[in-house]
Parts: structure tokens; C-alpha cells; sequence
């Protein structure tokens, strides 16, 4: 018998299309469409910035307006909405707070997402939505589980209302001065002296989601692990460990009609795990755009990446001259920190018919690369799931990755005496095992062309969609909807969904 329909709302400050800086959006835009097309009533809501396309603010319906208290704040708050591939996204409007040359930075954001948060809570009654659980994301929503508790659970249009908060980065944790307390979050200084929302003397939004929400859940298995060990934990480790009993892994998904090098208008030539032949095409095509030697023999190393410590360009840089001596070519694309901009540039310069460097944002370039490329290095410090591995193997292209966070959880290392796994990786953050678990992979293209063939097919039959990720966050909610939190991550109490719609 198939169990009730819920009513979930998604609550984040980015979504594709309307608006992304990382792998948030990716996530808000697509898993909400796969819980619809099980039969539930999601929708999604975020701000309404100023960076959001004219294409999709000309299209939103304006459904109501009214005000709301930020602290001492009398503020208007406008709702306006638009239908996503199924989808109903709500926008919350505030030009104050939205109309910004940034979407994070600021020195009212502490302020632009704690209304944020309310505006979203008093929006509910007024949409005539109740929802059975509120999907919270990052620091951003941090509050509203707190303000939910404190403010709004004395009425019964809030009280049966649960809350899922998810880390997808907890290096990003929304610090601020203790004086935003009562200012702007208009909590009793009770708050501050129990430490539920204070870290290192500071107000934290993210530490305030972790600990008010009823249910915790990360991006993969391994980085829920390993944000209770000092090392991965940027210092709220102690905290995720308090919350253990409620702490969950789920990885992320992609959009297969989206990252499909089938159809996708982006590459070259398209291909399919039955026809590779449109595969090669888009390595020559590479090459010639980069500006590299055009040999189908030479294997290609992409990299598509921010530029910036967490992604291990700084392992790629200590061996990129060793590397290079290689019979490879290297692609990289992407921007970020100018020590890593500068060096690639000069590395590029050095070695013109072996490195391209595209020290830019080409969202339609990086498709490229995954589809021309022969292998995709990641070799993250950490990842807590990562979206580049996933894309590399739908498009046949083997990655090399470190074994941390979502990385661990979806790439394994090929065995040569058994055949399994799906790639190549290393353990400890060393640049000289990453070179050498690179080299691994250049013996196995040069010299077992069948095993490299095999693996190619491997990657691409794999599925990484969203669904199976889908079905795991349904469980969750069915878990906590029914008081019952502990086993989510097995698949045992799944209720029977039909994937076909």
C-alpha cells in the first residue's frame, strides 16, 4: 500500500537555474525534482537576488506581500513564485537586502539571512502550505530551526513541523558578533550562555542549524565520519559528535538528462556507452581548441576546479613539472586564489604543447573537457561529495581522486587482479602519491588498451543520478516524520516508488 503523500519545503539560498555560486544550487535544483516525480508536494524557496537572470524575474507571478520584525526591523517581505520543470520555486523579495553586488558577502548578512529565514516561516500560512518537514541548507538557513523552536511552535499551524538540516560544506559556517543576539535574531541571552548557537565566542548560524534541527545530514558517508575528527571538523567536530545519533550521509546526485554527453548541445560530438566513436571526436576537437598537438594516442588530464586550497592545487603544482614529463597533455580550467592562477599560467607558457591553461568561468568549456578528456584529476584535502568525479564518469572520462568525503564514496580503485572499480585514487595527502597513482593510470592507457576500454564502459553504465540519493532523503523524511530517525541509511524500509514517471 502506498503511504501518504508529504510536503516538503526546500529551503536554500541558491538554485540552478536561477542562481549559483557551488554545488548547493546543483543539489536544490535537482533533488526537489526527483522527490516531486515520486508523487510528493516539494517546493523550494530562496531570495530573490538581483544576479537572478531578467529571463526568470520577467516570468515570476507576485502571490502576496506583507512584513515582518528583524530584531528592531520593520521589513516588507514580497512572494513572488515560478513553475520549475514541475516545481513550484518561491521567491522571497526584499531590495534592501537583496539588490547586492554579491549574494553572501556584506555587512548585513547576517541580517539579510536571518530575514530570510523568518520571511520564509510567516510566508507558510499565508501560501496555505503547511509542509510535514522544512529541508534547511548550509549557514544561510541556519536560524530557522531556532526561530521555529523559539518563535513559532506555540501555534498549531507550526507544531507537527520537523526540520532537516544539511551540511554541504562545513568550512562555511556564518560567524558573527554576539550583539546580533537580540538585535537581530531577537533571542533571550539564555541562548548565548548555553552554547547551543555560540562558537569561539561568536554567534554561528551553522552551529545553530546543527543543533536545533532534528534531524543532521552531510553530502556522503565518509564526510559525515570525518567531520567528528578534529581535522575535518573546522572546529565544530565536538559538535557533530553531540549530535552523532542524528548526524546522516546521503551523496549527491547529478542530472542525467542534463550531464548526458547523448544529447548535451555542449560537446563536440555526442557519444553513448554503445558508440564511443563520437568520444574521440571530442579529444581531437580539444586538442585543436587548446592548442595542443591533435593525437588520439596522448592521454588527456582535465581539470575543472575553483582555484583555491581545499581542491589540492597545491599537490598539482609541487609535481606539475614531473607530471608534464610524462607522454600526457593537460587541460585545466577554472579560477580562483592568483598563486594558483599565476602558476598554471606560467606552467602553460612553459610547456605550450603539453598544458593548456583556461584561467576563466566557461561553464560550456568544462563540458568539453569532460567529455575530451581520458581521466579527471581530483585530488581534494577534502570533498564533501563533489559533483566533478560524478559528471567525469558519465561522460567515460576515469577519475583520479583523492579518498576523502564523496570522492571515497564514489570512486574505487581499480584492481588489477579482480577488475573491480570504477577509477584511481590515493590515500594520504602527499603530491608524490598522487603522482604516482596518476602514473598508474597512464600505464594502464599506454599498455592494457582492453582494461582501459572496460573501464571506460564501467563508468558509464554506473548510476549516479539522483534517484537512488532521492530514495535515501524520502527514508530520512519518513523516519522523522514518524519519530523513528535511527537506520535511515538502509535501504530495508524503503516504501516502493516507481522510477519510470
Amino acid at each position: 500500500m502506498k503511504k501518504n503523500k508529504l510536503k516538503i519545503l526546500f529551503v536554500s539560498s541558491e538554485v540552478v537555474p536561477f542562481a549559483k555560486t557551488g554545488g548547493l544550487a546543483d543539489v536544490a535544483g535537482s533533488l526537489p525534482q526527483e522527490i516531486s516525480r515520486m508523487g510528493h508536494d516539494i517546493r523550494v524557496v530562496m531570495p530573490e537576488y538581483s544576479q537572478i537572470a531578467d529571463e526568470y524575474l520577467n516570468q515570476l507571478e507576485h502571490k502576496l506581500h506583507f512584513r515582518t520584525k528583524v530584531g528592531w526591523r520593520d521589513d516588507y517581505v514580497g512572494v513572488n513564485s515560478l513553475e520549475n520543470n514541475g516545481v513550484t520555486t518561491y521567491f522571497i523579495d526584499n531590495k534592501n537586502y537583496f539588490d547586492s553586488p554579491t549574494m553572501y558577502e556584506g555587512k548585513d548578512k547576517h541580517i539579510r539571512f536571518s530575514f530570510f529565514c523568518r520571511a520564509v516561516l510567516e510566508m507558510l500560512p499565508k501560501i496555505d502550505f503547511q509542509p510535514d518537514i522544512i529541508h534547511c541548507n548550509d549557514w544561510q538557513t541556519g536560524p530557522l530551526s531556532m526561530m521555529l523552536k523559539e518563535n513559532y511552535k506555540i501555534y498549531d499551524f507550526y507544531k507537527d513541523i520537523k526540520t532537516v538540516y544539511t551540511i554541504h560544506n562545513l568550512r562555511y559556517q556564518g560567524i558573527f558578533d554576539k550583539s546580533i543576539l537580540e538585535d537581530t535574531l531577537s533571542l533571550h541571552s539564555n541562548h548565548w550562555y548555553s552554547g547551543a548557537i555560540r562558537h569561539d565566542g561568536c554567534i554561528n548560524y551553522m552551529k545553530m542549524g546543527i543543533n536545533m534541527s532534528d534531524v543532521i545530514n552531510t553530502v556522503s558517508k565518509t564526510y559525515a565520519q570525518e567531520i567528528k575528527s578534529p581535522y575535518f571538523g573546522e572546529g565544530l567536530d565536538y559538535t557533530m559528535r553531540m549530535n552523532d545519533d542524528d548526524l546522516y550521509g546521503i551523496v549527491n546526485g547529478i542530472d542525467y538528462d542534463d550531464y548526458n554527453p547523448a544529447t548535451d548541445e555542449h560537446i563536440y560530438a555526442n557519444y553513448n556507452v554503445n558508440d564511443l566513436t563520437g568520444k574521440r571526436k571530442n579529444k581531437l576537437k580539444l586538442q585543436e581548441q587548446m592548442g595542443l598537438p591533435q593525437c588520439d594516442d596522448i592521454p588527456i588530464i582535465g581539470v575543472v576546479s575553483r582555484l583555491v586550497d581545499q581542491k589540492g592545487l597545491d599537490l598539482i603544482s609541487c609535481v606539475i613539472d614531473e607530471l608534464l614529463q610524462e607522454d600526457i597533455q593537460f587541460v585545466l580550467l577554472g579560477t580562483g586564489a592568483d598563486k594558483y592562477e599565476q602558476r598554471f599560467r606560467e606552467i602553460g607558457q612553459l610547456y605550450p604543447n603539453k598544458m593548456a591553461a583556461n584561467i576563466k568561468y566557461d561553464a560550456a568549456l568544462a563540458r568539453k573537457i569532460y567529455a575530451g578528456s581520458d581521466m579527471f584529476l581530483m585530488p581534494s584535502e577534502f570533498e564533501p561529495c563533489g559533483l566533478g568525479q560524478l559528471i567525469s564518469l558519465r561522460y567515460g572520462t576515469i577519475p583520479v581522486v583523492r579518498e576523502t568525503g564523496g570522492l571515497n564514496d564514489t570512486v574505487q580503485s581499480y584492481n588489477g587482479v579482480t577488475g573491480a572499480g570504477n577509477g584511481f585514487s590515493f590515500t594520504n595527502y602527499n603530491a608524490h602519491d598522487m603522482l604516482y597513482t596518476i602514473q598508474r593510470a597512464i600505464y594502464f592507457y599506454h599498455n592494457q588498451p582492453d582494461v582501459w576500454a572496460k573501464l571506460v564502459k564501467k563508468a558509464m553504465k554506473g548510476d549516479y543520478s539522483w534517484k537512488n540519493s532521492a530514495l535515501e532523503y524520502l527514508n530520512l523524511y519518513r523516519k522523522l516524520e514518524a519519530g523513528d530517525k535511527k537506520e535511515v541509511d538502509s535501504f530495508s524500509d524503503r516504501e516502493e516508488v516507481d522510477l519510470r514517471v
